[in-house]
């Protein structure tokens, strides 16, 4: 009898009390819960090229680690990343990055290869964690080649076409995310040997606010006559513009339970 009553309390989002099971509930009224959020810094930098041979006409920060917060946060220590490459102009010998935004947690990568042939195929990225606002995702023709096209994360049917480059984004189980890809009526459907790519940012949500020391811990690279080259000198100190904030935890049951039922 008592497991029969716990079973039937999990059917109701009410009643409920597995996150799981919340939020499958949620999902069957459009509810998406709130992923855990990067706290972010801004902060600037710049590259004196002048000693740089042969001399680079830009230089790219590459996305991944930027900075790591200087000595311990609340006996932590904490990466700040970005999410795609940033490159800028070189000015009088002096690369300047200016202002740019950098988000606590490590930058990861996770790839599928669509088959036709797999019944019903998954796409969860594997980690906890994941700030769903910073996914990069991008569509291959397959593995091998050079170029993807990017795809939009998309909320609602609204506006959407057969050839909609588009994904859909849900909560399944142990806070991991999958990806949804449309069937061509609502979003472009994929094509066997499709290759996907996701980046993604797992953080460790409200923790690292209020980081305001940073060291620099990215790679700068260049290209000149087709040959690429790695910055290891010049770089200045960091300058912080903001430290960390917003960094939020993801959506409690409780405010899952609490919202799902108003949308």
């Amino acid at each position: 009898s008592y497991n029969a009553n716990m079973a039937t309390n999990e059917v109701f989002i009410d009643s409920a009390t597995l996150r799981e099971n919340v939020v499958a509930l949620a999902r069957n009224i459009g509810y998406v819960p709130r992923s855990r959020k990067a706290a972010t810094a801004t902060v600037s930098f710049f590259v004196d090229a002048t000693n740089i041979s042969p001399p680079p006409a830009t230089i790219t920060l590459k996305k991944g680690p930027v900075a790591v917060s200087a000595g311990t946060f609340a006996n932590s220590a904490y990466v700040f990343s970005i999410p795609e490459d940033i490159t800028v102009a070189v000015g009088d010998g002096i690369a300047v990055f200016d202002e740019i935004s950098i988000y606590e947690g490590t930058l990861l990568t996770s790839n599928f290869t669509f088959s036709s042939r797999v019944p019903n195929q998954k796409f969860i990225l594997p980690n906890v964690g994941v700030d769903t606002e910073l996914l990069s995702v991008s569509v291959k023709a397959n593995q091998q080649s050079t170029t993807g096209t990017k795809y939009s994360k998309q909320d609602s049917l609204f506006a959407v076409g057969s050839e909609s480059k588009v994904y859909f984004l849900q909560e399944v189980k142990d806070e991991q995310y999958e990806l949804i890809f449309g069937d061509g009526v609502f979003g472009k459907a994929l094509e066997d040997g499709n290759y996907i790519e996701v980046d993604y940012i797992a953080s460790n949500g409200d923790s690292a606010n209020g980081v305001k020391s940073f060291s620099f811990a990215g790679r700068l690279t260049y290209t000149r006559n087709g040959t690429d080259y790695t910055v290891t000198s010049g770089i200045s100190l960091l300058d912080v513009s903001s430290s960390a904030t917003g960094g939020q935890a993801i959506e409690s049951v409780a405010s899952v339970k609490n919202y799902a039922p108003r949308i």
